[in-house]
């Protein structure tokens, strides 16, 4: 018998399904995870595969919220009200949501992130609008903006677009514009309001924007938008027909307690949790119970 040949019984008479086991066990927990792109979006929407969305503003939060395997995570404007306790999300600067982008960013692997212009940082100027966006593109390393309105901030989108930036549009109620309104009811119910708002949204997909944001609209106009649209819809209070839905994170938690809105579905009761095992923990430390011997070095 040849040397290669005794080589070759050698080897095959081993069983070594055992270690390609383990080798491919070890090589699937490290296989690179997919990224949600624009075009991963636009294929959703194809493929009737619904879109799921939430806000973030810190680096832990996100890190849950991207391991979970949401689609899309939005760095909002309503950071003013959850995060620093402003009543409407106009006081919240582009620093302030550059800040709170970079530490979504550095927890994200899977989902795309989108990051909203802030009031003041686009409307009526187009090339603010630019400035603004490249300043958040590259200072936090976002993979898109959203901006309120339609035609009003058509130039703005054109502008930012015109720099490869990924705009995301944004529909019905509109919360910088608050105190035009006067009010956070449902918007578009009358014809005039909802026929301009079909147009806004036929004129932001046409300009490109990537999907457009509706919120607080009635159901069956998301539905009829969402229809006529080849881009992603996702609703806020805007009914079931659109392409995907978004909640602000710290509502759906249960984390705030004095917002209730209908369309709002609260997934767990985390200021509950919170508030017991603060007060446990209070408890303890008074009475010398925190830390035990286990818990000293």
């Amino acid at each position: 018998m040849r040397p290669y040949e005794i080589y070759h019984l050698s080897i095959s008479s081993c069983n070594f399904s055992p270690l390609l086991y383990q080798i491919k066990s070890r090589m699937s927990v490290h296989k690179e995870v997919k990224r949600v792109t624009t075009q991963v979006l636009l294929e959703m929407k194809a493929n009737n595969e619904k879109i799921s969305m939430l806000t973030a503003y810190d680096y832990s939060m996100a890190k849950i919220l991207d391991a979970a395997g949401i689609d899309i995570l939005l760095v909002g404007d309503s950071a003013s009200n959850v995060m620093a306790g402003h009543e409407t999300t106009l006081p919240i600067t582009l620093d302030q949501m550059i800040y709170h982008a970079s530490s979504v960013i550095r927890a994200v692997k899977k989902a795309f992130v989108v990051v909203d212009l802030p009031f003041g940082s686009y409307q009526g100027n187009s090339r603010l609008a630019l400035e603004s966006s490249i300043r958040i593109m590259k200072e936090s390393g976002a993979h898109g903006v959203k901006l309120e309105g339609g035609i009003e901030i058509e130039e703005s989108v054109k502008r930012i677009l015109s720099a490869g930036i990924p705009v995301m549009g944004h529909l019905g109620l509109t919360p910088q514009s608050i105190y035009k309104f006067g009010t956070y009811t449902v918007r578009a119910k009358e014809e005039a309001e909802a026929n301009k708002l079909k147009s806004d949204a036929r004129l932001l997909e046409s300009i490109g924007c990537f999907g457009i944001v509706l919120e607080k609209i009635p159901a069956s106009l998301a539905r009829e938008v969402t229809q006529s649209l080849s881009i992603p819809t996702i609703g806020i209070g805007a009914g079931k027909y659109t392409d995907g839905q978004v909640l602000v994170s710290h509502d759906m938690l249960g984390i705030n307690k004095g917002f209730s809105p209908r369309f709002l579905r609260r997934y767990a009761d985390l200021y509950s949790i919170v508030l017991d095992a603060t007060q446990h923990y209070i408890k303890d430390v008074k009475a010398n119970e925190f830390p035990n011997d286990q818990e000293q070095y």
